[in-house]
C-alpha cells in the first residue's frame, strides 16, 4: 500500500472534510484526497445504474481523480448510494485499486457492538411489519426504495402542511 487514499463523495461530504478529519485522527500517515461526484446520487435515485449517463459521469469523475492523484491505491465510496453503481465504477477503475464500500464496514461494526452488548438482544423487537410513508410521489419513492432494498416497496402517500 502506498498510503494514498481517495474518497468519492457528494459535494456536501467532500466540503465537510469528515473523511480526511477522521483519517488524520486514526491514520495520520495516510494521504487523503477527495473527489466530489455530484451526479452519482441522481443516477442512482433515477434508476440509471447502467445508463449512458452513468458510464459518462463515472468515467469522467474517476479520470479526474486519477489525474490529480495517480498514486491512489485505495478508493472509498463515501456515500450510501454509490455501491449501487459498483459494476460501472469497477469498469472504469484502474487495475489493482482496492475499492472499499462503507456498508460492510458499518454492518461488521454493528455485529461487533451487539456481541459486546448482549443486553441489546432483550431490547430488539421481532416480527415487526415494515411500512413506508412518503410525502413525495409514491411511484418515484417506491422505485428508488426497491432499488436500494432489493425487494418491492409499496409506500403510502401522506400529506403535510408546510
Amino acid at each position: 500500500s502506498t498510503g494514498n487514499v481517495a474518497v468519492l463523495g457528494t459535494v456536501g461530504t467532500v466540503m465537510s472534510e469528515s473523511y480526511p478529519i477522521e483519517f488524520r485522527k486514526l491514520f495520520p500517515e495516510l494521504k487523503v484526497v477527495q473527489e466530489a461526484c455530484p451526479m452519482w446520487v441522481s443516477l442512482v435515485e433515477n434508476d440509471e445504474l447502467d445508463s449512458e449517463g452513468a458510464h459518462y459521469f463515472v468515467k469522467k469523475d474517476l479520470q479526474r481523480l486519477f489525474e490529480r492523484a495517480p498514486l491512489t491505491d485505495t478508493v472509498i465510496l463515501g456515500c450510501t448510494h454509490y455501491p449501487l453503481l459498483l459494476p460501472v465504477i469497477e469498469r472504469y477503475l484502474p487495475p489493482k485499486i482496492r475499492l472499499v464500500s462503507q456498508g460492510p464496514i458499518v454492518a461488521a461494526s454493528l455485529v461487533d457492538y451487539l456481541r459486546r452488548h448482549p443486553e441489546m438482544e432483550q431490547r430488539i423487537s421481532r416480527g415487526a411489519e415494515v411500512k413506508f410513508y412518503t410525502s413525495e410521489y409514491p411511484g418515484r419513492f417506491n422505485q428508488a426504495a426497491t432499488t436500494f432494498l432489493g425487494s418491492d416497496v409499496n409506500a403510502r402517500h401522506i400529506k403535510h402542511d408546510c
